[in-house]
């Protein structure tokens, strides 16, 4: 589903299972699941379970970067991953059976810094986080089609 800017917008639980491939069509595996930082409302890390094929490494989920994949607009239900499988075989994760608890800030900024992600507020010093109501109203103001009601867009 699209939302009105045009982005592509995916429920979470839909998200989960989602088989993930690298550039060159190979299964690396499937999403686990979707970590959420709650003080910002981003997507905190993506937990990729790997198949046990890919890299025998089938003990470990792997911790990646929302904005290191890409979703495949021409195969349905695919995420693409383009990362060496070296680095990936390298990357921070954590034993399946013993997933990361309580403040994760260092977790996630490891994470971030061995795939060259930034949190925005790194890359834009303008940046202030969630948008505010009255900046979401103003959106809704310029966007709307007639007859919408402003909780329709705004929740």
């Amino acid at each position: 589903m699209k939302d009105q800017l045009g982005h592509l917008v995916l429920s979470a639980s839909s998200i989960k299972g989602t088989t993930v491939k690298n550039a060159v069509d190979e299964k690396i595996g499937s999403i686990e699941d979707i970590m959420m930082d709650c003080a910002t409302g981003e997507a905190a890390y993506v937990v990729l379970s790997v198949d046990s094929g890919f890299l025998n490494l089938g003990s470990k989920y792997f911790a990646v970067p929302w904005q290191a994949f890409a979703f495949d607009t021409a195969q349905e239900d695919v995420f693409i991953l383009n990362v060496d499988k070296e680095k990936l075989k390298n990357s921070p994760g954590f034993d399946k059976d013993n997933w990361p608890t309580g403040p994760q800030l260092e977790f996630i900024t490891e994470i971030r810094d061995y795939y060259g992600y930034k949190r925005p507020w790194e890359t834009d010093p303008g940046y202030t986080g969630l948008d505010s109501d009255e900046t979401l109203r103003g959106r809704y103001e310029e966007r709307r089609d007639p007859g919408e009601k402003e909780s329709d867009f705004l929740g």
